[in-house]
């Protein structure tokens, strides 16, 4: 009788051991964000758009929104094979761009948090910081940074980009939900 109950002891720790646990983190928002590949499509053709009506020179304004950045990284990290993290939920607010996603080591899954900071570059690029980084009891990856921004950046250029050829971003703005470009062709 002993052994059976060491037996089934045994077998409910490695199940519970097998499943993946969550470690907490930091809360995501209280509003779930829509992902879809529709919502990146569209998103396409608004951005081809935009470069078609500032061919003759003129500014060009592209507007992204909180669903389509979410939807873009949603689709990047499906795309890879061992992804920095996993459903992420983008947001634009007083000039910052926050990702929330789930992160895994091991048998834990924790929230995590990165507030970044959109600048242009000198070249007319994006240039992005991590302003804050919150993993909850996970450590911080040394790579967060650069994995973190290497990805926007690889997302931004995936639908900026192919349409994209001598533009040169003047101002980012971020506010209400919208991550705003103005540029020109140069």
């Amino acid at each position: 009788m002993l052994n059976k109950k060491i037996f089934i002891l045994l077998f409910l720790l490695l199940t519970i051991l097998a499943c993946t646990m969550s470690a907490g983190g930091p809360e995501y928002p209280e509003t779930n964000i829509p992902v879809s590949p529709a919502i990146v499509e569209d998103m396409e053709v608004q951005i081809k758009a935009a470069f078609e009506a500032g061919a003759e020179g003129g500014p060009i304004i592209i507007t992204f929104t909180e669903s389509q950045l979410s939807s873009l990284l949603s689709q990047k990290f499906e795309s890879e094979e061992d992804p920095f993290f996993t459903e992420p939920q983008v947001l634009l607010r007083d000039g910052k761009m926050t990702v929330y996603g789930k992160a895994t080591q091991g048998y834990l899954t924790a929230t995590i948090k990165a507030v970044i900071l959109m600048l242009v570059d000198e070249h007319g690029q994006p240039d992005m910081h991590i302003e804050s980084a919150d993993f909850g009891p996970l450590p911080v990856p040394e790579t967060l940074s650069s994995s973190l921004t290497a990805t926007l950046k690889e997302a931004y250029t995936g639908a900026v980009g192919p349409v994209a050829t001598g533009f040169r971003i003047e101002k980012i703005v971020i506010g209400d939900g919208y991550l705003t470009i103005l540029g020109k062709v140069k």
